[in-house]
């Protein structure tokens, strides 16, 4: 068994059942959900429109936004010196390990810095 996911009565026996049957030394984890494919979906959607619509935004990669708005969810973050120890590179910001708490205000502060500047959303606005 890899992955259950708690979602009724009959997944949760089965995980029991896991656990009772593992053997010894056996590593079991239990977290929340990480984000949704539609959250993942609405983020780069959100981040096509602010390339799209605010100056000099296109100068950066659909990848290097993602990093912007995390960096600025001020989740834990770890910086190591590149190869040639000329700089700097933040190591462990990664969408996919969100939860989906996590992950909804990741998207509020993607509308607010958007609101700031007049970002049309396109899941809105029927673009």
């Amino acid at each position: 068994m890899n992955r259950v996911i708690l979602g009724n009565d009959y997944s949760r026996k089965r995980a029991i059942e896991a656990v009772v049957s593992a053997p010894a030394g056996y590593v079991c984890t239990i977290k929340p959900p990480t984000r949704s494919d539609d959250q993942n979906d609405k983020l780069h959607a959100m981040i096509d429109d602010i390339r799209k619509q605010v100056p000099e935004a296109g100068k950066w990669s659909k990848e290097d936004w993602k990093l912007r708005f995390l960096h600025a969810l001020r989740n834990e973050t770890r910086f190591l010196p590149d190869i040639e120890g000329e700089g700097l590179f933040p190591v462990g910001q990664k969408t996919s390990t969100l939860t989906k708490e996590q992950f909804s205000a990741l998207i509020e502060i993607i509308y607010e810095w958007g609101a700031r500047r007049a970002v049309r959303w396109s899941d809105e606005e029927g673009l």
